[in-house]
């Protein structure tokens, strides 16, 4: 806590604003959106690099909360305080981080493909003040912060490798995805069968399973669009700007009315836990197999005017 209350000491209004607006870098929303326009619009290999490390990396932070069930600082000590505004986001137990996580995934795996130095070390910058972030507002400790950035770099580095290559590519992404709906799995079944103490926050586990739900979907719909591309659809990615922009904001409105629409409708038939993973399968299933199928009318447009 002495870190933490060190940089407690030197906040400032101006900090605060900065700080805060650099960790919303970090959101899962930033992540979602990152993952999804690169595989639409630069490189398909690239948006399955990104979303298999997220994903990844989202289950064991989600798998660690649960096993260490670490309050946030200020619970942790009453004495120390938090900037307000950051406090919403703050969600669950604090170790490890998951903005953190999220920003390795996103800024990482950016770092670890392009070619160029310069940019490159602005991207691992990228990552480090998002993990100060975390830390300056005072819902994460340094410990939080520096194991979720050691996940997050191992599996940059251990996924690359199965997306560097053309050769034998298809059979190493696929047993990937199979590998990670495996994990998926286990931990759905960690969270729901396993006893865990009297003294644990319900809520927390709760968000833990609910957390797990969309994740089993999401992923279970990657291992489908990966086949279906593949043998089927084989959509391009290349297209003249105005088109990359037409795929982007027509896609994620529609995945936003989606997202939104179906949460009360699913979850009025079904269970919650239930209906969030049917809602995030349908989501991914929208992304990665039905939009894409207007890539190719879209490009004619593109090449006619």
């Amino acid at each position: 806590m002495d870190f933490l209350y060190f940089l407690e000491s030197i906040r400032t209004p101006f900090l605060d604003k900065f700080f805060s607006l650099i960790t919303r870098l970090g959101e899962e929303t930033i992540f979602l959106v990152f993952a999804i326009a690169m595989f639409w619009c630069v490189s398909k290999r690239y948006g399955y690099y990104v979303m298999t490390v997220g994903f990844a990396g989202t289950v064991l932070n989600q798998f660690l909360k649960l096993v260490f069930h670490i309050p946030r600082p200020w619970v942790k000590d009453p004495g120390f305080t938090v900037v307000e505004s950051a406090i919403p986001e703050a969600t669950g137990y604090s170790f490890p981080s998951g903005h953190t996580q999220s920003a390795v995934t996103v800024f990482g795996t950016s770092a670890r493909m392009v070619k160029n130095n310069l940019l490159r070390i602005v991207l691992i910058v990228m990552v480090l003040l998002i993990g100060l972030s975390r830390m300056y507002l005072g819902v994460h400790t340094p410990a939080d912060v520096i194991v979720s950035l050691v996940i997050g770099a191992v599996l940059t580095l251990a996924f690359y490798p199965f997306f560097k290559d053309d050769e034998g590519q298809y059979k190493r992404i696929l047993w990937l995805i199979i590998g990670m709906l495996i994990m998926v799995i286990a931990y759905m079944l960690y969270t729901v069968v396993y006893p865990f103490p009297a003294d644990m926050d319900i809520a927390n586990i709760l968000h833990g399973q609910e957390s797990g739900a969309k994740l089993l979907g999401a992923v279970a719909a990657i291992l489908v669009v990966y086949i279906l591309d593949n043998k089927y659809i084989h959509f391009e990615t290349k297209a003249p700007f105005w088109v990359q922009i037409i795929k982007c904001v027509g896609g994620f409105a529609i995945l936003l009315a989606i997202k939104s629409g179906l949460k009360a409708p699913l979850n009025s038939v079904m269970p919650e836990m239930i209906g969030n993973a049917v809602r995030y399968f349908l989501l991914v299933i929208f992304a990665g197999a039905v939009w894409p199928l207007t890539f190719k009318h879209l490009a004619k447009l593109g090449k006619t005017s």
